[in-house]
């Protein structure tokens, strides 16, 4: 029987392609016992608003702290969720559908704002995002399975360990990975394709897919999977 497996580092409200893929597969393993990379998706996501895009940032702990993982990484005050939340009201409450999904974020941002470490933030908004968009892949952390040295082998252990028959990995990944070692193990490899999304009726133009998730979201609500892949 085939299984696919996704295996890839938690994002903070990741944009639709993220879901996409998790919706993809049977198991999705969010990557969090790798290195915290600095300037990049782990711990913000964009938003639109009328003067472009912005981003939205989880305050973290960084300092002297070159090598901490994902997973160890902190979360620098409490009061960064409230803030986000206000940001949000301010450039989504003309949204078509902000009111109907916005008792559901409140609550979320709540949540969130008593949360220590960076990796529970945005395993909640995965899986809640997941659920309303009606997503039931299995979502697992790799630090439940045992870690193998080497980029390559450490995927194909982690597939391997999960029953994984075939791995669906995102476009950028070609740069580093042997497919022939993924050959060799007789695991399937697809890339995904995040080309040729639709647009929808996205405030402040211009059109701009490269944005988190929660835009969709406010601006079509239930018809959200509509504009995206995988349904």
């Amino acid at each position: 029987m085939d299984k696919k497996i996704a295996i890839v580092q938690s994002n903070y409200i990741p944009w639709k392609g993220y879901f996409d893929l998790i919706n993809s597969v049977d198991e999705f393993i969010l990557f969090d016992d790798m290195q915290y990379t600095r300037r990049d998706w782990r711990n913000r996501n964009k938003i639109k608003t009328s003067k472009g895009t912005e981003w939205l940032t989880i305050p973290v702990n960084v300092k002297g702290k070159y090598y901490q993982k994902i997973n160890e990484t902190t979360v620098a005050s409490d009061d960064w969720a409230m803030e986000h939340w206000k940001t949000l009201t301010h450039n989504y409450s003309k949204s078509k559908y902000f009111l109907d999904i916005k008792d559901m974020f409140w609550q979320l941002y709540e949540i969130a704002s008593q949360q220590h470490y960076l990796s529970k933030v945005n395993h909640l908004f995965i899986t809640q995002i997941c659920d309303f968009l009606g997503i039931k892949t299995q979502i697992s952390w790799s630090s439940n399975y045992e870690i193998v040295d080497g980029k390559n082998e450490r995927l194909i252990s982690l597939c391997k360990q999960a029953g994984g028959t075939h791995y669906i990995s995102g476009p950028s990944a070609k740069d580093y990975m042997d497919l022939n070692q993924f050959t060799q193990a007789r695991l399937k490899v697809t890339f995904f394709d995040y080309s040729g999304y639709p647009e929808y009726d996205q405030r402040f133009p211009p059109f701009d897919h490269a944005v988190s998730i929660l835009d969709l979201l406010f601006n079509e609500g239930d018809q959200a999977s509509k504009f995206m892949k995988s349904f």
